[in-house]
């Protein structure tokens, strides 16, 4: 992620107390916000992606936190883990009923924590998940919310061709919507995200 991850890290563990409780995540392949394991009880990762879940593990080896973490390579829908908190890292939008999905998630632990792009995030627009995002807080809203949090921040790029890296993998629609910035150096885009909990 070309953004501050230490700053989401940072909102993430004051947004939340993860301290010596067991924690299923779903989505956290990659492992860009992995810090909480630190001091949580234990982690259960889901995902469905085998590649993501390999880097996760490298990270997770790095971090010197690969004892704290059980790797689980599942459709989230499928799994029924147990814990004190579903986390889902930037995921939920991603799902085909984040609804279907939030229902199950509740019968895995009494609490639902959401990250998430926010619905006006220009970020959102230019990776083209604009519309899958504002149907995951639809589905979100559908849910008694304990507490929520909007955060701002900045992707940044050193030039065009290190944004169309990023977006690629999202299609043409993302491609074409990044056109402007061809050229520009140096350059940032808002992101909005938030925190959700169920």
């Amino acid at each position: 992620m070309a953004t501050d991850i230490k700053k989401i890290i940072t909102n993430l563990l004051q947004f939340y107390d993860f301290n010596n409780k067991t924690i299923i995540t779903i989505g956290a392949g990659g492992g860009q916000l992995i810090e909480y394991g630190r001091i949580s009880k234990q982690v259960v990762a889901v995902d469905y992606d085998r590649e993501a879940l390999d880097i996760l593990k490298v990270n997770l080896i790095k971090s010197g936190l690969d004892d704290k973490f059980e790797l689980v390579h599942s459709d989230f829908n499928c799994s029924d883990a147990k814990g004190d908190l579903v986390m889902f890292e930037f995921c939920l939008h991603e799902m085909e009923d984040p609804r279907s999905a939030l229902k199950h998630a509740l019968t895995m632990a009494p609490d639902i924590l959401v990250l998430d792009h926010w619905p006006d995030s220009e970020w959102a627009f230019f990776g083209d998940e604009d519309q899958k995002i504002v149907k995951s807080w639809a589905a979100l809203n559908e849910f008694p919310l304990k507490k929520i949090q909007k955060f701002d921040t900045v992707q940044f790029f050193q030039n065009y061709q290190e944004l169309y890296q990023k977006v690629k993998p999202q299609g043409e629609v993302s491609i074409n919507r990044i056109k402007g910035f061809q050229g520009n150096t140096n350059f940032t885009i808002p992101m909005s995200y938030g925190f959700a909990l169920i």
